[in-house]
């Protein structure tokens, strides 16, 4: 049976599940007519995937807008951690990033990993998303996630040493990442660049 959260009115199943439905698929008209019908905003799936979040994994950006613009809640998260926010950092997608930002959501909430969501934009090489969150924002640039990573490290080990990943290092660096805090293990970016073999990102951080 589909789940609401515990503040929301009980609503029968089959609406919500096309409320769900629409969500994901981008029908903004059958959206509007179920919260009219009374349907909650910011209801939650068994997953605890609320509408704005399944627009936004769906790429519907214009009703991600309407949620917001009708009082949703974005900083809800599901059973993995994501809301829309931290699925556009993940995703690389700039425009979402940068509406949820603009609407106000809260950079402070963390991934499954117990990164922030410059953490994975990091990670995957998602460079304009990187450079709008260090220059735009106040978000945490030497987080350490539950792994002992920071987003500078993440950057080092979980790319490929090429272009992109080294203007994310840079990035970083300029931005306040210090190249001084280690992994678990006690080994520094720099350390860990020259063992990857990546000796452009190891001069970066070195002339750091």
């Amino acid at each position: 049976m589909t789940t609401v959260t515990p503040s929301a009115p009980a609503e029968a199943g089959a609406a919500l599940d096309s409320y769900f439905a629409a969500a994901a698929g981008g029908d903004s008209r059958a959206v509007s007519a179920a919260l009219e019908g009374g349907i909650y905003i910011n209801a939650q799936d068994r997953k605890r995937q609320t509408g704005v979040l399944l627009a936004a994994k769906g790429g519907h950006l214009e009703l991600v807008g309407e949620f917001i613009a009708s009082g949703a809640d974005i900083d809800l998260q599901d059973q993995t951690c994501l809301n829309p926010f931290l699925f556009g950092c993940i995703a690389g997608e700039l425009p979402l990033v940068q509406a949820t930002v603009t609407a106000g959501t809260d950079l402070e909430r963390l991934t499954r990993f117990g990164g922030n969501g410059l953490t994975p934009a990091a990670e995957k090489g998602h460079v304009d998303v990187v450079r709008y969150l260090l220059s735009e924002t106040d978000i945490n640039v030497n987080l350490t996630n539950t792994i002992g990573w920071t987003a500078l490290i993440e950057a080092v080990i979980l790319g490929d040493g090429g272009e992109t990943y080294q203007e994310i290092v840079r990035l970083l660096l300029a931005h306040g990442a210090e190249p001084g805090l280690t992994d678990e293990w006690g080994t520094t970016p720099h350390q860990l660049a020259l063992e990857k073999g990546f000796t452009d990102i190891a001069s970066i951080i070195a002339a750091a």
